[in-house]
């Protein structure tokens, strides 16, 4: 693929990133957030440590203060050269001091705070010693929406990732499936994303026949046969943001039924796409697409939630799911992936990303829809 590099983020995308979240949990009643390495650390810094060890690396928000990072003296120098560094404090600690003592003078008295879902439950453990008057909240608890709002350089990564594997899809539809093993499509498809700008593949499922009934299936060591449906769902990252589509193919004609169910999907998926506007909840994503599904009389075959969201990572909130009245709101991105299961037999699974628009939705994904037959 041809085009031109996206600009990195600069210390003011995530000087506004860390400013917001402080914000954001002053809003929710926390004092402050704490942030190990992981997907929220790289979204508020743009530091990502090349190990995470048992040593303690910690970016300490709260309102009204400015950011700190505790990190090892000997992982300083890398920490300082991450593009958020220069809005951020770096607070550093050798080996034979106690990290969390010095983190805790950093939280005040004390308070509830927004810890992130990956902190190591030793550095947790740590905390709660060094402040006894400290209580925890996961992050996907306390502030489930802090990254799902995506700004416009967010929103064209992301359109590029897509794009990325759309051009995986048209290559791979051109390779023979007949007779070579799943893992070995499987292992086309992770050097397609690559060869079109993926630094990371995070999977790479081919469901073959009765496999594709199972929606996590990834890839094994079936041989595929002319007659199967081969349910096609791969991502990863590009340029730090994901991509993440699910394309059935076929290997010869189909069946009447195997058409048939799939047209159902395709109509599922449709469905789930067209609900996408501004104030609805994300249930009724769920409730579009499951609708369709149950009507046609395979609602039992549908055995997983409509989507989820994605940004630097593949999965994260919000998530289209029946109960999840959270309201969708311009920038928020995320999968609309409806699929009949039948056990022992075939399965089939429509999947793109949807970003909300001010007035509707648009897809990131736009390979086609059809059943697309292969050799």
């Amino acid at each position: 693929m041809t085009g031109t590099a996206p600009a990195p983020f600069g210390a003011d995308d995530y000087r506004a990133r860390m400013e917001r979240a402080a914000r954001t949990a002053a809003d929710a009643g926390l004092a402050g957030l704490l942030v190990a390495p992981g997907p929220d650390l790289v979204w508020l810094t743009g530091y990502a440590p090349t190990a995470v060890t048992e040593r303690l690396t910690l970016l300490v928000l709260a309102p009204g203060r400015d950011p700190v990072l505790v990190v090892p003296t000997l992982e300083a120098p890398d920490a300082a050269h991450a593009a958020g560094a220069p809005a951020l404090t770096l607070r550093d600690w050798t080996d034979g001091t106690d990290p969390y003592a010095a983190t805790a003078g950093l939280l005040g008295s004390g308070g509830r705070f927004g810890i992130s879902d990956n902190t190591w439950a030793m550095h947790l453990l740590g905390l709660q010693r060094a402040l006894p008057g400290s209580s925890y909240a996961a992050l996907t608890d306390a502030l489930p929406m802090l990254r799902a709002v995506k700004d416009e350089a967010e929103l064209e990564l992301l359109a590029a990732a897509g794009a990325a594997a759309d051009a995986a899809f048209e290559e791979i539809r051109k390779a023979a499936f007949a007779g070579r093993r799943e893992r070995e499509v499987g292992a086309d498809l992770a050097d397609l994303l690559r060869r079109f700008g993926h630094s990371q593949v995070d999977f790479t499922i081919v469901g073959s026949g009765p496999n594709g009934a199972n929606p996590h299936h990834e890839v094994g060591d079936r041989v595929i046969e002319r007659g199967d449906t081969v349910v096609l769902d791969f991502g990863g990252l590009k340029d730090g943001y994901g991509s993440d589509t699910t394309r059935t193919v076929h290997v010869g004609e189909p069946t009447d039924e195997e058409r048939r169910v799939h047209d159902i999907v395709r109509a599922a998926q449709e469905a789930g796409c067209a609900a996408v506007r501004p104030g609805v909840a994300c249930q009724e994503i769920d409730r579009a697409a499951r609708k369709v599904i149950e009507d046609a009389g395979y609602g039992k075959y549908f055995i997983h939630r409509t989507g989820h969201g994605i940004g630097v990572t593949t999965h994260e909130p919000p998530y289209m799911i029946e109960g999840e009245e959270q309201p969708l709101v311009p920038g928020m991105c995320f999968s609309v992936e409806p699929g009949i299961y039948l056990p022992g037999r075939f399965g089939v699974r429509i999947e793109d990303i949807v970003t909300v628009t001010e007035d509707g939705g648009r897809r990131l994904n736009n390979t086609t829809r059809e059943m697309v037959i292969v050799d």
